[in-house]
């Protein structure tokens, strides 16, 4: 039997991962940790602390202290969906039909591809937490056709489960039998590590080869109880890492009253921030058609590349914003970080 992985721990967000010296019959458990190994030789979870004596440092400053466009030519990419009022995928549009602007000035765009056919790294996530367990296998079994959809060679994808800690199941690969089996191995937990999935998975997607696509797609409830990053770490750890977010919100209840309409917000907002979509989840007969649906917006981008003028000042959050002709609905990436 194949085991997984060793555990791995973040001291600082969007670090490198520290393997530790022992493996467990469960994934690579990813932590945030307040030191490595304490001294009882035991893992301990990282509690955030308020104010200002918190005992690790924050995503904020680790990804400050890198640099985000590391092109030398300071090439901006944008990736670039472009919808029907149907909500369907709208192709063939001539780069003509695409304007763009940095922080409200006009930019010219130098570099066009139409259905880009970069290839995409993707960190597919799911929630397991108490409140989605009654639907667990007919999720999984949306996200095991879901990978045989969207994998293509070339393509890479990784299976990440969400609890009260995150566990990547196994490594990137386009081995489509293999991802399949990795879903198979996602089981339920109690609580649920959104923000400090979406920091640890953006992290392991910026450790993938250059000049390729990045997504994560996650099934969740948007119930986050457990995580020690908190929003804006993970809203910047996605921005910097130049990812789209797909979420599928799962709504145990209809009733405002009962659900978690705070996490709910908070997805909304990062997901917009990367130019990816939200789909809300009210029956689980919907959720084989929105995984197609992200397939389809995947292999419909297009990419739009600038160089930002005027120069932007070294470490700076940049603010895009991209329209087209027609009534058309737009998605796109929408800041990015320049290089300190």
């Amino acid at each position: 039997m194949r085991k997984r992985p060793a555990i791995v721990t973040c001291a600082a967000l969007a670090c490198a991962f520290v393997v530790a010296p022992r493996v467990l019959a469960r994934g690579r458990r990813l932590r945030f940790a307040s030191e490595d190994l304490q001294a009882d030789g035991k893992w301990h979870p990282f509690q955030p602390k308020t104010g200002s004596d918190r005992s690790t440092s924050s995503a904020a400053e680790s990804l400050n202290q890198g640099p985000v466009i590391r092109s030398q030519s300071n090439l901006v990419s944008i990736l670039t969906s472009v919808m029907d009022k149907d909500g369907k995928p709208v192709v063939d549009l001539p780069g003509s039909a695409f304007s763009l602007w940095e922080e409200g000035v006009p930019q010219k765009i130098e570099r066009f591809e139409a259905q880009t056919s970069r290839p995409v790294d993707l960190a597919l996530m799911i929630d397991v937490s108490a409140s989605t367990f009654k639907d667990l296998k007919f999720e999984l079994d949306a996200a095991a056709h879901f990978v045989r959809q969207v994998v293509h060679p070339g393509d890479s994808l990784s299976v990440f489960e969400i609890s009260e800690a995150v566990t990547q199941i196994g490594d990137f690969t386009d081995n489509v039998s293999l991802l399949e089996k990795d879903v198979r191995r996602v089981e339920s937990g109690s609580g649920t590590s959104i923000y400090d999935a979406l920091v640890l998975g953006s992290a392991a997607l910026q450790r993938r080869p250059p000049d390729r696509r990045r997504a994560i797609v996650m099934v969740t409830d948007a119930g986050e109880t457990t995580s020690g990053a908190d929003f804006e770490e993970a809203r910047r750890a996605a921005i910097a890492s130049g990812e789209l977010i797909y979420t599928i919100v799962i709504r145990p209840v209809k009733n405002e009253n009962g659900r978690n309409t705070a996490g709910e917000h908070a997805i909304v907002t990062i997901t917009d921030s990367t130019g990816g979509n939200m789909f809300v989840l009210d029956d689980m007969a919907q959720i084989q058609p929105m995984f197609d649906e992200i397939n389809r917006e995947l292999r419909t981008q297009y990419l739009l590349g600038y160089y930002p003028q005027p120069t932007p000042p070294p470490g700076s959050d940049r603010h895009v914003e991209v329209k087209v002709d027609g009534p058309y609905t737009v998605s796109y990436r929408k800041e990015y970080f320049t290089a300190k």
